[in-house]
């Protein structure tokens, strides 16, 4: 027959084990819900630079090359606000 410490910390073990696991599961949806978030930002400024480039190219205001660089550059900018939010 065990003894009543000996049960006490079978019962402390399994609590301190299902303490870890509950905190690693928040971290683990609180990075997933950030990585969406960066991940959604990214398309929508994909989405947005791309429209962005055919108004700039339809409205002839600048050069197709200057356009683009327009592009490239919106799309760092969402890049770079991803990253923010993912880290």
């Amino acid at each position: 027959m065990k003894s009543k410490s000996s049960i006490i910390m079978g019962v402390m073990a399994g609590i301190f084990m299902f303490s870890t696991l509950s905190i690693n599961n928040a971290y683990a949806t609180e990075q997933g819900q950030q990585r969406r978030q960066a991940r959604d930002v990214r398309q929508d400024t994909r989405q947005d630079s791309r429209h962005d480039k055919r108004e700039c190219v339809v409205n002839d205001s600048k050069s197709n090359s200057d356009c683009r660089q327009d592009k490239r550059q919106s799309k760092q900018d969402g890049r770079e606000e991803a990253r923010d939010i993912k880290y």
